[in-house]
C-alpha cells in the first residue's frame, strides 16, 4: 500500500505518532538525514506517515531543521499530501491563544536556511503566489469547524528566524504589515513541497500574543506548551478525521504539477548525477525535454 498522507507535527504534538501497527523507517536522502525516524502507520484504513519535526524529544532548534531532508524523505516514499502542525504566536486581537489559523500565506524573514532543491547546475523556478494547497485547507477548515474548534479561515503567516522570540520593534513592525501569526517553521516546508509538487497545508496552533500585547504576558516557553497542551487531543482529532475526508486522488488544486514549466534548464542540459540524485522529484520529466518555459526573470 502506498503512503500517501504524511503529518510533520512540531511541539506538544508527539502523540500524533500514535499510529496503528506503526513501524519506523530510517530514510537516507541527498541531503542527509530527516529530524528522526519516519513512522508509517494506519489511521482509519489509510497509510499514513508520520516525521517529528524538532526531532525525537525536541532537540532541533527551528535552525537546526534538516527542511531539505524531512520533505525528500516523504516524496521518497510516495507522500503526495503533508499536513502539517505547528505552534504560531498571534498578532492580531481576535486570534486568540487555542484558536486554530488555516493559513493561506506566507512572508519569509528566515536568514540563513537552505529552501530549495535547485541549483548544483539546474535552475528553476516554481510559482508560489499561493503556497497553500486550497483542498487540503478546505478539508482542515470543514474539520475543524465541525469539531467546534475556533477557525480562522485564512491569514498570513511571518516565519521568522528565531530560536529567540521577537523585540516589541520586531513584533510591531510585523504587526503594521497585517499578518496574522508569527513561527518558526512553516516556510521552508511549504516552499519545498511545492517544489517536490507535494500538496502542503498547515494548521497553525496560537499560543500566546507574541510580545505586543499590553494586556499579556511576554511570549514564553511555559505558557507555549501549556497552551499546546491544552489544545493538542483536538488538533489530532482534526488531523485524524481530515485525512479520512481527504480525496482518493489529486485533482483540480494543480500542486501535483507544480514543475511542469518551471524548470528553465532543459532536462538534457542537466548534469546525469543531479538528475539521478533528485530522481524522486524529476523521474516523471527526465523522459521528455520540457517545453514553453517562461523567461527567467532578472
Amino acid at each position: 500500500m502506498k503512503v500517501r498522507f504524511g503529518i510533520i507535527g512540531g511541539s506538544g504534538l508527539y502523540e500524533l505518532a500514535d499510529l496503528g501497527d506503526a513501524k519506523e523507517l530510517n530514510v537516507e536522502t541527498p541531503f542527509g538525514s530527516p529530524s528522526a525516524p519516519i513512522k508509517i502507520g494506519q489511521l482509519d484504513g489509510k497509510k499514513v506517515a508520520f516525521l517529528a519535526r524538532h526531532g525525537i524529544g525536541h532537540r532541533l532548534l527551528p535552525g537546526e531543521i534538516n527542511y531539505r531532508a524531512n520533505i525528500f524523505a516523504l516524496k521518497k516514499i510516495g507522500v503526495e499530501m503533508v499536513l502539517s502542525a505547528s505552534a504560531v504566536g498571534s498578532m492580531k486581537r481576535e486570534i486568540k491563544p487555542r484558536d486554530i489559523v488555516l493559513v493561506d500565506q506566507f512572508i519569509d524573514r528566515t536568514q540563513r536556511r537552505p529552501s530549495t532543491f535547485f541549483g548544483d547546475g539546474l535552475a528553476g523556478h516554481i510559482s508560489f503566489a499561493d503556497p497553500i494547497c486550497p483542498v487540503m485547507r478546505a478539508r482542515l477548515r470543514e474539520t475543524a469547524t465541525r469539531h467546534g474548534a475556533s477557525v480562522h479561515d485564512g491569514g498570513t503567516y511571518v516565519c521568522i528566524e528565531g530560536p529567540a522570540f521577537s523585540t516589541r520593534a520586531e513584533s510591531e513592525l510585523y504587526r503594521s504589515w497585517g499578518v496574522d501569526v508569527i513561527g518558526m517553521t512553516n516556510l521552508q516546508e511549504a516552499k519545498l513541497a511545492r517544489e517536490a509538487e507535494i500538496c502542503y497545508a498547515t494548521m497553525a496552533l496560537v499560543t500566546d500574543y507574541d510580545c505586543w500585547h499590553e494586556d499579556e504576558e511576554d511570549v514564553s516557553v511555559s505558557s507555549v506548551l501549556d497552551n499546546l497542551k491544552a489544545n493538542a487531543m483536538l488538533a489530532a482529532l482534526v488531523l485524524r478525521e481530515a485525512i479520512r475526508a481527504m480525496p482518493e486522488r489529486r485533482d483540480g488544486c494543480g500542486c501535483e504539477e507544480a514543475l511542469r514549466g518551471g524548470l528553465i534548464t532543459a532536462i538534457e542540459n542537466i548534469r546525469p548525477e543531479t538528475v539521478e540524485r533528485l530522481g524522486p522529484i524529476l523521474s516523471k520529466y527526465s523522459s521528455a525535454i520540457l517545453s514553453d518555459t517562461p523567461d527567467e526573470e532578472e
